[in-house]
């Protein structure tokens, strides 16, 4: 049993399901091995991933947002595996991928770009709007 397994099991910590379960798909995310991507900052403050998708067309590729979770998939199709064509050595992956992200709360994707087997996901987090509340104080009496 894992260390965070036992903290968000603990009865002082109710109602963290929802942050257990990220925390879950995160470790999930990081296992994956393929596509191999990069992460970088930029500088307006927002941060851009970089997947290396060499061979998919944008028609097999698709980028989407469900809640928190950033899905990119990769998906081979149309083409006959090597059925005609002898390989001496087959070093390129030909296989479909799905990679997902966790987003953190607010961030919001502003594009995805594809240059030369390189995939840029773009992503921002606006700056929240600064509202003064003004909170009426009531007596007593």
């Amino acid at each position: 049993m894992t260390t965070r397994a036992l903290l968000f099991d603990s009865p002082f910590l109710l109602g963290f399901d929802h942050t257990r379960g990220l925390i879950e798909r995160a470790q999930r995310a990081a296992t994956e091995g393929y596509p191999p991507y990069n992460v970088e900052a930029r500088e307006d403050g927002g941060l851009r991933i970089t997947l290396a998708v060499a061979g998919f067309s944008p028609d097999q590729l698709e980028v989407t947002v469900e809640g928190e979770q950033l899905t990119v998939a990769g998906k081979r199709g149309g083409e006959p595996e090597g059925q005609d064509r002898a390989f001496l050595h087959r070093g390129i992956a030909a296989r479909g991928f799905v990679r997902a992200f966790v987003l953190a709360d607010g961030m919001v994707v502003e594009g995805a770009t594809l240059e030369h087997g390189l995939l840029h996901v773009d992503l921002s987090r606006p700056r929240p709007e600064r509202i003064v509340q003004r909170i009426p104080i009531r007596t007593g009496g």
